[in-house]
């Protein structure tokens, strides 16, 4: 069963990431992708390294994690239903067929798309900045997400009160049970990494609007479905839903400031001209009566290298390419 969820959400994501690439990215963009894929790939390789190894680190660690929070066992469920009563309660009394359809067709398959979609977005820009402020982003997500659930026992309100809250997600489609077991504990909702990864990517969206104000309004569109499904379907407290937003604004600012700071390409470039350089030092005397390469040469070498491991920092939001129609 998990094998045919699986199947039918990257088909379905796949659909809907296919028809936003002609919608929002254009082809003049897929064009100037074709030439310089290389050198975007170089540029977001260590982000993306890091984000891979927080993935797989967070996968072993959801296994350990709840013993570890029950050793500490700051419990924060009660203190949260003390704050916020039955607002859940509340939301569940507009219950019906279509609006239950919607927030689960959201939760599972737009929240997938929603983290997905970005990264093409902004891999299709020459400007490689937005792209590594979002996986720098997805990444304080995960590792402050994590801790937080390390520290922090809390309850859904399904879980807590499962008399009185319905689970609508699972009784009305209990397939996705087999998809959700595989990220999800059921002690582990404080706070909601669905809304803080929703945020972070409509905080981006937003800084982007220049580039792709169309992406901006449906990013804002599923983000904001996707904090509401969270509560409609009784997974998340609306307490889980602010401080997912909360953790998602802190995100956005530390990738900010974060991303450029530091380059790891020029990092190695610099280590492979010092290493050239005292090479050339050292074999002075053996060299010597042999022909130097031209200056002209070495001024074009130079630049060469330049231009190929170096980019142009800029802030969010610009977009090099000239607009086109």
């Amino acid at each position: 069963m998990l094998t045919q969820v699986l199947l039918q959400l990257v088909v379905v994501v796949t659909l809907m990431v296919l028809v936003s690439i002609a919608v929002f990215v254009g082809r003049y963009r897929l064009r100037d992708t074709r030439l310089e894929w290389r050198a975007r790939i170089r540029a977001a390789a260590p982000v993306s390294a890091l984000l891979a190894a927080v993935l797989l680190f967070n996968s072993v660690a959801r296994q350990y994690g709840p013993d570890v929070s029950w050793i500490i066992h700051w419990n924060l469920t009660w203190p949260i239903y003390d704050v916020e009563g039955e607002f859940i309660l509340w939301l569940q009394s507009f219950e019906a067929p279509a609006i239950t359809a919607y927030f689960s067709f959201i939760y599972i398959y737009g929240y997938v798309f929603l983290l997905v979609f970005p990264v093409i977005a902004y891999f299709a820009l020459s400007n490689t900045r937005p792209l590594r402020e979002l996986l720098t982003a997805y990444t304080l997500n995960y590792v402050l997400g994590l801790g937080l659930y390390v520290f922090i026992v809390a309850y859904g309100p399904r879980n807590m009160m499962p008399e009185l809250v319905d689970a609508l997600l699972y009784d009305t489609y209990p397939q996705y049970q087999h998809l959700t077991r595989q990220v999800n504990r059921n002690t582990n909702v404080f706070p909601s990494l669905h809304t803080s990864l929703a945020a972070t990517v409509m905080f981006l969206a937003f800084r982007t609007r220049a580039i792709y104000p169309k992406w901006f309004l449906l990013a804002t569109g599923l983000g904001v479905s996707i904090a509401i499904s969270t509560m409609y379907l009784g997974i998340h407290w609306a307490i889980d839903v602010a401080a997912g937003i909360v953790l998602a604004y802190i995100c956005v600012a530390l990738a900010h400031v974060l991303v450029g700071r530091w380059s790891f390409t020029a990092w190695v470039a610099s280590l492979r001209d010092s290493s050239t350089s005292t090479g050339a030092d050292t074999n002075t005397g053996a060299n010597a009566g042999f022909p130097k390469t031209p200056p002209s040469e070495s001024t074009s070498k130079s630049h060469s290298h330049s231009d190929s491991d170096s980019e142009p920092e800029s802030e969010t939001g610009s977009d090099p390419e000239p607009e086109r129609a």
